[in-house]
């Protein structure tokens, strides 16, 4: 496969110019409504924390101990089993129909992590060697481990500026007859285009997987996370909004796929036909204790994803139209989970480079951080050496695959990890540090502003 012809040459950085051309149609008529609301700040700025100022938050807020006595009670009761096998298991049980409330999904295979649940969904998608699976350079690497397992060839489209989610025009030009799948990635609990993605998926056949291991109760268009695309997937990893320390969910209401996650994240055993095995598969159950916490967990789940959308929202409304900064583009029939805030810094835009912005901000006692990932995946060692099995990659040298990663450029998204600043919003916050943390925002960048 060769690079698509607008992605074949490396580029350099974009300028304040490119930048702002770039991102300025999406942006427009928020930036437009924002100005007219945007309230001025005063004619001089005050001295920052940084420089000896007084800090705008003084004391950081806390979550707190994120699980309990309803854990703890379905634990006690997971130790009066005579099993802590998953199948038939109460906790399993009890947990999938939880899960069921909360996202309708027929098929449902609970596992071992969030990477699991996605190794297990493009394995029923029959990706297999030389198959291209096109998806975000900004995800974790967990997304397309199951994609280079099962032979296959992650592509990795370019993303919209300020979503930070796959720009659909930039999926529509990497498909190639070889393109088998696209996964979505909801970074940060922000809803991808659905709507758009389906489209693509349906018009050149292709399966199309959700990764919502962030996006724990995120909607798109009123609808949940994880009812649009063919297979999703979900991650109960210790940072998520909901955790069992580690764990995941896969499920499908695609008949064609759905009765398959099962077997393929239990070493080809179909529990419910029996018989011989009829697939090759690896062993990614989840147990009796993990569901037990995970389904105590689940209750929590609409209050700390309400929580988070109200904070990430307020957060927006009051940094909307500050000079120089592009604020989370979140669209406002979507509902947001919030894993992390992130804005971005116009490049010329601030007589500072962002790691001293980020540092003042950390001393107006903000939890902030330059970027997300250090680099898009792909810019990753392993992939610009294609040394992902003892240091080859066996479907480029058989001639499967022409990818050369070395060469392969997603411009936007090398962009919104250079100007990018990641903000924590978590449920333990309330509305007055979310303003507070607002006015330390201001507060440095009118300090900054060129």
């Amino acid at each position: 496969m060769q690079p698509n012809p607008g992605h074949s040459e490396c580029r350099p950085p974009l300028s304040r110019r490119e930048f702002l051309a770039a991102s300025s149609a999406a942006l427009a008529g928020t930036a437009l409504a924002a100005a007219e609301n945007d309230v001025p700040d005063a004619e001089s700025p005050p001295k920052l924390a940084l420089h000896g100022g007084e800090k705008t938050i003084q004391q950081r807020a806390k979550l707190g101990l994120r699980w309990g006595d309803p854990e703890r009670q379905r634990l006690d009761a997971t130790l009066s089993q005579d099993s802590l096998f998953y199948w038939k298991g109460p906790q399993t049980a009890r947990f999938i129909k939880g899960f069921q409330q909360v996202t309708p999904l027929k098929h449902v295979m609970t596992c071992s992590s969030g990477t699991a649940a996605l190794h297990i969904a493009v394995a029923a998608a029959g990706i297999g060697p030389g198959d291209e699976v096109i998806t975000s350079p900004i995800t974790d690497i967990g997304t397309v481990i199951g994609v280079l397992f099962q032979q296959g060839v992650p592509v990795f489209a370019d993303l919209e500026a300020s979503t930070y989610n796959l720009n659909p025009a930039e999926v529509e030009r990497q498909i190639t007859p070889r393109t088998k799948a696209i996964i979505a990635v909801h970074l940060g609990g922000n809803p991808c285009d659905m709507t758009a993605l389906k489209a693509i998926a349906d018009t050149h056949r292709l399966v199309l997987i959700e990764d919502a291991a962030q996006a724990w109760g995120a909607t798109h268009r009123g609808e949940p996370v994880g009812t649009f695309g063919h297979i999703a997937c979900w991650s109960l990893q210790h940072s998520k909004l909901i955790t069992c320390g580690d764990g995941g969910v896969v499920a499908s209401n695609d008949d064609r796929f759905g009765p398959l996650l099962q077997p393929f994240g239990d070493k080809g055993y179909d529990r419910i036909k029996g018989g011989l095995l009829e697939s090759f598969a690896t062993n990614y159950r989840m147990t009796e204790e993990q569901a037990a916490i995970a389904g105590a967990q689940l209750d929590r789940l609409e209050d700390i994803v309400s929580k988070r959308a109200r904070l990430g929202t307020l957060l927006t409304e009051r940094i909307r139209g500050l000079q120089g900064v592009l604020p989370h583009q979140v669209h406002p029939a979507d509902r947001c989970g919030y894993w992390f805030y992130f804005f971005r810094l116009i490049p010329g835009a601030f007589k500072c480079d962002r790691a001293e912005f980020v540092k003042a901000l950390a001393a107006e006692g903000i939890e902030a951080g330059a970027g997300y990932i250090a680099v898009p995946l792909h810019r990753n060692p392993v992939f610009q050496r294609h040394g992902f099995f003892a240091g080859r990659w066996p479907i480029r040298e058989l001639g499967l695959t022409s990818m050369d990663y070395s060469k392969w450029e997603t411009p936007e998204a090398e962009a919104i990890l250079k100007t990018g600043v990641k903000i924590t919003i978590h449920e333990g916050m309330t509305e007055e540090y979310i303003v507070s943390v607002a006015q330390g925002i201001r507060k440095v960048a009118r300090y900054y502003t060129a």
